[in-house]
Order: C-alpha cells, then sequence, then structure tokens
C-alpha cells in the first residue's frame, strides 16, 4: 500500500474492431463538447444522424489493419509504459482514457481499494502539447470523475510538456537515427485542430490567429496556445538535432470536418513534396506519445501511399515514445517535478 501514485491518461481506443464498439467510442469522443464545440442539439444531430453512422464501419475497417494480438496498439502502449514506469519509479503506477476504457472512475475506485492510505495522485496527461480536445478534457474529465467521487487524496496534474529539455532530448534521440541515412526533409505531422479552437482557448480573445507572426510574439495566451506549442516543440528538436532551416517543416493532420483548421495539411504536402524535389522524406508525430491509429494508418498506411503515387522515393515514419527508455525517465521526471 502506497500513499502517492502515479495515473497516466491517453486518448483511448473502441473495445474491438466490431462496428458496434467502434460506433460506440466515436459516440463518446464526438459527443465531447471539447471536441466537436457546438450547441449540444446540432451536435447530437451531427455525430449521432451523421458523422457516426457513415465513418463508423470505416474507422472500423482501418482499425482493423492496425490491431495487434494484444489488441489496440495505444491501449497495449499505454499499459507497457505504465508498467515501465512503476518498474523505474517505483511508485504505483495507473492508467485511464479519456474515452471508453478503463475509465477514470474505475481506475480511481481500484486505487483507493488497494491504497487505503493514500495522500496523492499525480497525474500525467500523454499529450505534450495543450489543446481543449485532449489535454484540456482529459484533464477535466479526470478532474471530475474526482469531485464526484469526494475522494480524500489530493489529485496533482503535469502541465504540458511541450517544451521541456528531457522531452526535447528523448523525441530528438528517437529521430536522430532516421538522419544518419540521406535525407531531403523532416516534416513534424502534428495532430489538427480547428482555428477556432485555438481562438477560445486565448484568455485575451485578441491575440491567437490576429496576426501571421503571432506566435513569435510573446504574450500570456501561450501557455494555452497548441499552434506556439507545436511550433516552440518542432524548433527545440530541429535545433538538439542540427537540422538547418529550410529541411525541416511542420504541419497538421487528421482533419474532420469542412471547417478552417490549422495549417499547413499534412495530406496535401504528402502529395506536393515530391514535385518540389522532396523525395526522401522522414516523418514524425510529437503530439502522440504512442503509437495508435493516426499515425499506423494515416500517416504510414495513407501518406506513404500518397508520397510514393506522386512520386516520393523514401517515405521513413519514426515511431512515437512508446517505451522508449529516455521518454519512461522523463514521464517520472515531469511526474517528480510537481510540488
Amino acid at each position: 500500500m502506497a500513499e502517492k501514485v502515479i495515473l497516466l491518461t491517453n486518448l483511448g481506443s473502441p473495445d474491438s474492431t466490431e462496428v458496434k464498439d467502434v460506433r460506440t467510442y466515436l459516440n463518446e469522443f464526438l459527443m465531447d463538447k471539447r471536441v466537436i464545440d457546438i450547441p449540444f442539439f446540432a451536435r447530437l444531430l451531427l455525430v449521432k444522424g451523421i458523422i457516426v453512422p457513415l465513418r463508423a464501419p470505416k474507422s472500423a475497417a482501418k482499425y482493423k489493419t492496425i490491431w495487434t494480438d494484444n489488441g489496440s496498439p495505444l491501449i497495449h502502449i499505454t499499459k507497457q509504459l505504465t508498467e515501465a514506469v512503476e518498474k523505474e519509479s517505483g511508485i504505483p503506477t495507473y492508467m485511464c482514457m479519456r474515452y471508453a476504457n478503463p475509465t477514470p472512475q474505475s481506475v480511481l475506485e481500484t486505487i483507493v481499494t488497494e491504497h487505503p492510505d493514500l495522500k496523492e495522485i499525480t497525474m500525467l496527461p500523454l499529450y505534450p502539447h495543450y489543446a481543449m480536445s485532449s489535454y484540456e478534457t482529459a484533464v477535466l474529465h479526470v478532474k471530475d470523475t474526482y469531485k464526484a467521487g469526494d475522494f480524500k487524496f489530493q489529485l496533482k496534474v503535469v502541465e504540458p510538456f511541450y517544451k521541456h529539455p528531457d522531452f526535447i532530448e528523448a523525441l530528438a534521440d528517437s529521430i536522430k537515427p532516421f538522419t544518419e541515412k540521406h535525407f531531403d526533409h523532416i516534416l513534424f505531422s502534428y495532430h489538427g485542430i480547428p482555428e477556432r479552437h485555438v481562438k477560445k482557448t486565448d484568455p485575451t480573445k485578441n491575440h491567437c490567429l490576429s496576426c501571421t507572426d503571432c506566435c513569435n510574439i510573446p504574450s500570456e495566451t501561450h501557455k494555452f496556445c497548441y499552434r506556439h506549442q507545436v511550433i516552440q516543440t518542432t524548433k527545440a528538436v530541429a535545433k538538439t538535432l542540427s537540422i538547418p532551416d529550410g529541411k525541416f517543416s511542420f504541419s497538421f493532420q487528421s482533419r474532420l470536418g469542412t471547417d478552417s483548421w490549422l495549417k499547413p495539411y499534412s495530406a496535401k504536402l504528402f502529395k506536393e513534396m515530391p514535385n518540389q524535389g522532396i523525395k526522401n522524406l522522414i516523418v514524425v508525430c510529437p503530439a502522440f506519445v504512442s503509437d495508435c491509429l493516426e499515425t499506423l494508418e494515416e500517416i504510414c498506411v495513407e501518406g506513404k501511399e500518397d508520397f510514393e503515387k506522386a512520386g516520393g522515393e523514401t517515405f521513413s515514419v519514426v515511431p512515437c515514445l512508446n517505451i522508449n527508455t529516455k521518454w519512461v525517465k522523463t514521464a517520472i521526471k515531469l511526474v517528480n517535478e510537481i510540488v
């Protein structure tokens, strides 16, 4: 029995590749008001009446291409990370998901049963950058569960670690072997979000996306600005690897719907780069610390196919940090730095 526990929180995954399970997962995910931020009844009609009926069968087919004997890659990798963090730190470590299973409620109840003398849980959201549809919703979901359960322990939360030196070093270290062979360009592909999300999380309501250079103008908004933070990660990793300007760039993937999302779009660049002389491309996805549908299918399969059809020659995808030793140590350091 312990007085302190670590809780890792990730996005989540369907329980299986069956259409019914994918449908259940998508309904929970897309009905989140921080993912599709429109009025409830409009969201209900859009999600359950249009998006999910059309998307569930297609998503189920995609999940089947990446599913393993251990089930969902994201769930299995997060389990492995949980075990590695516990072994390395000596602190009991658990995991929960924002959507689907295991739920925060079930995990918190398990923790207090197994550790009746518990005084503190430190939550590490497995999202390096702040976005209302990832970090914010995960943190608030766990906090709401914590409050509703009237738990007696203290809940602490690790802030986004997009520029933490150890995270940057771990990320750069994972990319370095790919740069030892000839390459033309490194593309940092981040999960996309609608532009309106960036504006909503701007506490000043007049800075973000107000001009082309807003992310380089000092502002209190940067603490909540996803675009600013991914730019900082990109620059820090490129500097660590001594990648010169012009040989790297960033983009955004996983767009949903027709609204204006952060640009440039990864899918568009994969089709354009070969015609711009970029034939040998390295792709890294720093917004994801665990390989999942967005990396294993969207990038490794769809992105590679688009790039090669456009005339590209080599398309190398850097695996997510997963259970990389430096990442495990970084996760523990992030937890231990919380006062």
